[in-house]
């Protein structure tokens, strides 16, 4: 039977062995490089800067190295401690949300690589308001769904999915324009090519960021909300 949130976190402070929680709070860590990430690649792309871009590719290699840590650190858990059902979602919904994270880290370099391009391109002609907008959006996702993550808030953790409709939705809509732009002028298909990647990176980002809330549902609800209707997953988080 899943724990009340008061319960879970009463658990989570109290009960679990220290070396739960240090997974925990190296999943956070994780989490803040991968926003920071983020923000400077789409940074990079809207000020056209090259240097911060390859930052951004760079510091991709440290959140891959996070993610094995994190990974090894988990099932030494699982050999020696054989831990128990509430323990156990933990360490399942961690090792899930880790690859997300790491995920989103390698579409955040993917948006700093076609800001590169761009950069030696010259800028897109349209699609940079709409990256703005969506980027800042993501933005949003991530950090909401880490703060959820944080305080073991499911309802926070819901409210994220639900954002994920509108990023899609603008994505559609945005993309359907750049689009209608290429064939009307031709002259800039390649540049605009590059902006419609980097809006697919970010729609990507908002679908990774949005499994992670909905392990973190997992982990506080113990009901597995993946595949069905925010209708189910409300029912599931009130409870």
């Amino acid at each position: 039977m899943p724990a009340t949130h008061e319960e879970y976190a009463h658990h989570i402070s109290q009960k679990f062995n220290s070396e739960l929680e240090e997974i925990r709070t190296q999943f956070l860590e994780m989490g803040g490089l991968v926003e920071k990430q983020v923000a400077d690649a789409i940074h990079a792309l809207l000020d056209a800067d090259s240097v911060l871009a390859v930052s951004v590719q760079e510091s991709d290699k440290r959140i891959n190295a996070m993610e094995t840590k994190l990974d090894d650190e988990l099932v030494r858990i699982l050999a020696r401690r054989q831990p128990a059902a509430s323990d156990l979602r933990m360490i399942v919904a961690i090792s899930k949300a880790i690859t997300d994270l790491e995920r989103i880290g390698d579409e955040a370099s993917k948006i700093a690589r076609y800001a590169i391009a761009l950069c030696e391109e010259g800028e897109s002609p349209r699609g940079y308001v709409e990256t703005r907008h969506i980027g800042n959006q993501v933005r949003v996702m991530i950090h909401e769904t880490l703060d959820a993550f944080a305080r073991l808030d499911a309802e926070q953790a819901f409210k994220v999915m639900q954002s994920d409709n509108q990023i899609d939705m603008e994505y559609k809509t945005t993309t359907r324009a750049l689009m209608t732009y290429m064939m009307e002028d031709p002259r800039y298909i390649s540049r605009v090519l590059n902006v419609m990647w980097v809006l697919r990176s970010l729609e990507r980002i908002g679908d990774h960021a949005r499994n992670v809330a909905e392990q973190l549902i997992y982990l506080v609800k113990g009901a597995d909300v993946r595949h069905v209707s925010y209708d189910v997953v409300r029912q599931k988080v009130e409870k």
